[in-house]
């Protein structure tokens, strides 16, 4: 044999064997284990120092000190569990109905006049007011509750998470909420005649002796990077109980106290005339998203520098051989940048693993260390932001194989690999519009949030809150979508290329 004529790769080659040459290929160039090595290095890095960094004080009436740990509700999700409650005990079955005939409040908005409060009248989309039962007074506590809100109509919600929809129009409406053992459930009625179901829950272990009673509270307006004060107030008349028939009680239930450690800080209260009772509450019951302890995903901030090496690397694994390579007659195109994109795709998808692997407990670890509050993390959701992050490093390097293979140019396909999959998110992550992540392979970011976003609370539209405009799988799965596509169309253009002999300029 010559050793100087090229070698013709034919079928009897078999991918196989088109395979253990790319891997060999890459695994014996320094520079391509030198750049993924990188990519761990400066994802864990800019991820412990954000950890490290965290610190987290609160004023309570002890004075300042560290923070409380997150509140949570049933299901081990951080909540939210602060609102004004007009109740009475209830012992065994039994039900509560009322008329909400007037919702209005309070909202501090951006001050006209620095200096000047700006409060000025208006509920919140979720201000929240009805009927409540639940186990106990105590934060947490199992719960279920029919309610009117501020501009999603009527809803039934209970345990935090869980939220159904009844009749979406505004304005004053009946409400009934009854107890059958563990079971809860909430009806709805235009004229207090005829009444129509939203919703029932089963709270399991709901002792016999239950809270039952009228609730008001609102969750805080939302500027466009900030969230301010906002309370609720409601008008409950034709107010009838069933199994309960004492005195009313009051109960401002997570009321903060001011550093003086005795005077509420935003108070709710009630007023009761002529057997109707107006009721102002201020804060939530439901999930809480942004106030609820530092986030996992923080720790993959740095994951988006951490990606460049691994653009460059799958840029140049194609580009490098194609400067100094000869054209050669290939029976089947798709092979050899297939070889490359599994090659590259798998070292991607192990440096990612280990970069997420190490950055996410360890970054957890120290929060916890420097008694910071986190938000809880399921282990499934931990590993998912894991796995999910190789995943996306794995996409991201095979959609930079295909750009290369299809400009041909080392610059210009790092640029792009680089404009597609880093700026966008950077972009956001400093307040840019977020919808560049729903039409960019930067989506695929969406696989790393830690904290689930609920249809019922209305957050602040940014990453450093947690937002991220597309769930999780639909984000990685719009990468992959590029990926793809990067691919076919490579192949399809070298499917067209002529053979021929020579260098390629």
């Amino acid at each position: 044999m010559n050793p100087l004529k090229p070698r013709r790769l034919g079928r009897q080659d078999g991918f196989p064997r088109a395979l253990h040459a790319e891997w060999t290929r890459f695994r014996t160039r320094c520079g391509w284990v030198l750049a993924m090595a990188a990519s761990v290095l400066v994802t864990v890095s800019l991820g412990l120092l954000i950890a490290g960094g965290v610190r987290s004080t609160c004023v309570t009436g002890k004075g300042e000190g560290p923070c409380p740990a997150p509140l949570v509700g049933p299901d081990g999700t951080a909540v939210s569990d602060k609102y004004y409650f007009v109740h009475q005990p209830l012992k065994g079955n039994g039900a509560v109905t009322a008329r909400v005939s007037d919702l209005t409040g309070q909202m501090r908005m951006p001050d006209a006049v620095p200096g000047v409060r700006n409060v000025k009248e208006g509920v919140v989309p979720w201000a929240k007011a009805g009927l409540l039962v639940r186990q106990s007074l105590k934060q947490g506590t199992p719960y279920a509750a029919v309610m009117l809100t501020g501009e999603h109509g009527v809803r039934m919600q209970y345990d935090y998470t869980h939220d159904v929809a009844g009749d979406p129009h505004d304005g004053p409406r009946w409400l009934r909420l009854t107890r059958s053992g563990e079971t809860v459930t909430g009806y709805e009625s235009d004229d207090g005649r005829t009444w129509t179901e939203v919703g029932a829950a089963t709270l399991t272990g709901l002792p016999e002796t239950v809270e039952i009673g009228l609730f008001a509270t609102s969750p805080g307006v939302l500027w466009k990077t900030a969230e301010a004060f906002a309370q609720a107030t409601a008008t409950f008349d034709q107010i009838t109980l069933q199994g309960a028939d004492g005195p009313w009680r009051r109960d401002d239930v997570g009321a903060v106290m001011e550093p003086d450690g005795r005077t509420p800080h935003h108070p709710g209260g009630a007023v009761e005339s002529g057997g109707r009772f107006v009721v102002t509450g201020g804060g939530d019951i439901g999930p809480a998203t942004m106030e609820g302890g530092v986030r996992a995903d923080l720790m993959l901030t740095g994951g988006a520098l951490g990606l460049i090496p691994v653009l460059v690397a799958a840029v140049t694994f194609f580009t490098a051989e194609h400067r100094r390579a000869r054209i050669r007659t290939l029976p089947q195109p798709a092979r050899p940048l297939a070889a490359k994109a599994i090659v590259v795709g798998a070292v991607a998808f192990a440096a990612g693993l280990v970069a997420a692997g190490v950055v996410v407990p360890v970054g957890l670890a120290i929060l916890r260390a420097h008694q910071n509050p986190v938000q809880p993390i399921p282990l499934s959701t931990e590993l998912r932001v894991i796995i999910g992050y190789a995943a996306l490093t794995a996409a991201s390097a095979v959609l930079a194989l295909g750009l290369a293979a299809l400009v041909r140019r080392t610059v210009v396909a790092v640029g792009l690999a680089v404009a597609l999959v880093v700026v966008p998110y950077l972009l956001a992550t400093v307040g840019l519009p977020s919808w560049l992540l729903t039409i960019t392979p930067a989506a695929g970011f969406a696989i790393t949030q830690s904290v689930p976003t609920f249809a019922h609370v209305d957050v602040i539209p940014s990453l450093l809150g947690g937002y991220y405009p597309l769930p999780p799988w639909a984000g990685l799965a719009v990468t992959c979508g590029y990926a793809a596509l990067a691919l076919v169309a490579a192949t399809a253009v070298r499917r067209g290329e002529v053979p021929r002999q020579g260098p390629l300029t």
